[in-house]
């Protein structure tokens, strides 16, 4: 039975055509939110309306300043921004060439860069005459909370996000915007069975990603999809500026 307690709330999420972004966009549509879901995929966005027709769903590629303008211009007054896109580079230092660098860099933090950046002026407005708005950016609690082999660029790209996430909750406390962070442990979603796939040993690489969870199992984007329902509801109107983990245990 859902609450309702995203009432009135217009909320926007990317990379929302599969995983935690899915998860997301439907777990606050069904809680009464209006959500934008945007990926770089029409085929997934098409499947995800399907699910669930009262959704609007947006062509977005978060890597281009110039959509993601005209985007905010489309959509103006959002409650709540779920920075959700990202990609999960593999290998240590020595693996990591300046281009794969820059690339986890454009994509898992200068697009929440470009995000905040076209959506913030509009969402301050909107929270002079509401209850505040919120700014929920996908971390991870990988390599950025607890070091992991073989996540070099990702986990610096991730300790930045939540750098990110703190200085915008500093600077707009006072205006009624809150910034928070998530950091999950390992989810089951298609880019971890991806990525599963792709490795020399698909079977060892499952069994090493379970071994590090003390419950052992992975977590599920519906598991994940709660806490972001939290965070753009009132009911966390005292949390911001936090990296909220959600990893199964693995950080204890």
């Amino acid at each position: 039975m859902n609450s309702g307690r995203l009432h009135g709330k217009r909320i926007l999420i990317t990379a929302a055509g599969q995983g935690i972004g899915r998860a997301s966009a439907i777990a606050c549509a069904k809680e009464g939110a209006e959500v934008i879901a945007t990926d770089i995929s029409l085929g997934l966005l098409a499947s995800l309306a399907e699910e669930v027709p009262a959704l609007q769903t947006e062509i977005l590629d978060v890597r281009d300043t110039n959509a993601i303008g005209a985007l905010a211009r489309r959509w103006t007054a959002l409650d709540v921004l779920f920075n959700c896109a990202g990609i999960v580079p593999n290998g240590s230092v020595l693996d990591c060439s300046e281009s794969d660098w820059d690339l986890a860099f454009d994509l898992n933090v200068k697009s929440m860069y470009r995000m905040v950046k076209a959506f913030l002026p509009a969402m301050l407005e909107r929270a002079k005459v509401t209850d505040g708005a919120s700014i929920i950016n996908m971390a991870s609690m990988a390599s950025s909370i607890r070091g992991f082999p073989n996540r070099f660029a990702y986990g610096a790209t991730k300790a930045a996000v939540i750098g990110l996430t703190k200085a915008v909750a500093a600077d707009y406390i006072k205006a009624g915007l809150r910034c928070n962070a998530i950091c999950p442990g390992t989810v089951d979603t298609p880019s971890l069975r991806q990525r599963i796939a792709s490795a020399p040993d698909p079977v060892e690489a499952e069994k090493n990603f379970l071994a590090r969870q003390p419950m052992g199992r992975l977590a599920t984007a519906e598991e994940i999809a709660p806490l972001v329902v939290y965070l753009a509801s009132n009911d966390s109107r005292m949390v911001t500026g936090q990296a909220l983990l959600v990893d199964g245990g693995v950080t204890i």
